[in-house]
């Protein structure tokens, strides 16, 4: 019961606030527009010093940092190196149009271990 009684408040009390944002709006629309605009401003000028203060250095830690010059390098070290193909308009043709082949590059920081790939273990006998 007490839940109810709760629920029925909070719906009062969202009435009544929608019914003065309404009267506000239609009597004095410059002023509701301007409080609008100050509370917005001031909710970002909140964020700002929230996460100036506060988010930013939790985000630049010393393993992020390290974890992001690792990105770099692995991005630096296995960049794409695939050609670039240029095609033609479709108004002109040349006497040889070019061949596209499909190149196939292995990874080279994955290599195969070469293994005892006859012996198997019988795992019914552990």
């Amino acid at each position: 019961m007490q839940r109810n009684k709760i629920s029925i408040f909070i719906y009062l009390i969202i009435g009544l606030a929608a019914i003065g944002l309404v009267s506000q709006l239609l009597t004095n629309t410059s002023g509701f527009f301007t409080n609008v605009f100050v509370m917005i401003g001031t909710g970002i000028v909140f964020f700002g010093v929230i996460y100036f203060l506060f988010l930013r250095k939790r985000t630049t830690s010393d393993d992020m940092k390290k974890y992001k010059q690792a990105v770099k390098q692995s991005k630096a070290k296995y960049k794409d190196n695939r050609p670039v193909y240029h095609t033609q308009s479709k108004g002109t043709k040349s006497a040889s149009a070019p061949t596209r082949k499909k190149v196939s590059k292995r990874a080279s920081h994955l290599r195969v271990i070469e293994g005892n790939k006859q012996k198997k273990n019988d795992r019914a006998t552990f």
